[in-house]
This record gives C-alpha cells, structure tokens and sequence, in this order.
C-alpha cells in the first residue's frame, strides 16, 4: 500500500490549460509545473511508486530533466504502471482526493476515472472536497490531490 500527495499552484500565464485526471478544464486557470501539472496523475503514481517500494516520481520524471518538460501526466502514469509490472506487481485500486474551491469536478469524474484507470492499469476512484475557502487551496492558489494505491504479486 502507497500514499501520495502533489499540489500545484496556478500559473500566472494565461495560455496554461489546467488538466486533472487527463482531462482538460477549458476556461480554467492552468496549474504551474514543469510537466502539465496533473495532481491527480501525479498522486495516484507516487502512490504507485510508493507501494511497489520504487521511490517517488521525482526520482523517475525529474523536473530537473528536460525530457519531461510540458510532459503528458497520464502518460507519465502509464509508464509508472509499467515499472510496477516489471518488478511483479499490479494495482488492485487507488482512491484519489482532489481539493479545491474550483473547478467543480462532479460532470469530469467519470471521464477523469477512466483515464486513470486505464493509464494505471486498474481501478482509480476520483473523489474531490472544497477547503472551504481556508487557506492557500481555499483561497483558489492552487490545486491538491491525495492517493492512495493498493498493489499485489501477479501470479506466474
């Protein structure tokens, strides 16, 4: 079992898109970051990655490396599940949090679900709270998400 966290704040360039669960918020303020700034992709991978015991994903997708700049996080997911693979684990479920006063999530979910769990080959549950207008999230500066991802041996 892994924990994961991400939060970013939102970008003061006005052509960013902000992308959570791999789908796009037209109309919305995009989220700072060196890839599209995805918390919810992000989450559920450090959860992943947690888990299987293979670090986090700044070890894997350094925002130092340019290779990663403006990098699709679903993808970057994708390839976080394969990793998982490779060393004889699979995602059984993850379960996701993303707080923020803004963009209501209830019409995206479902959409933002499938990506994920395509992407992390298994189950990812999509769930999302306001902060009630407390603090930095509350005062609409950014975006968090908290994961959590239970994996299992694949059987030979």
């Amino acid at each position: 079992m892994g924990v994961g966290y991400d939060v970013h704040p939102f970008s003061a360039d006005g052509s960013t898109v902000l992308v959570l669960g791999g789908v796009v918020f037209p109309g919305e303020p995009g989220l700072s970051g060196h890839s599209d700034a995805d918390v919810a992709a992000h989450a559920v991978a450090d959860a992943m990655l947690g888990a299987a015991g293979l670090g986090d994903i700044g070890m894997h997708f350094s925002d130092q490396d340019e290779r990663w700049k403006d990098a699709n996080s679903i993808e970057l997911l994708a390839r976080v599940a394969e990793l998982v693979r490779e060393v004889g684990l699979k995602l059984v479920n993850a379960d996701c949090t993303v707080v923020c006063e803004r963009p209501r999530l209830v019409g995206s979910r479902k959409e933002m679900m499938e990506n994920l769990s395509v992407a992390a080959g298994g189950p990812v549950h999509v769930k999302a709270t306001r902060p009630e207008r407390l603090g930095a999230l509350g005062r609409q500066e950014g975006i968090a998400c908290m994961a959590v991802a239970l994996l299992e041996e694949v059987s030979a």
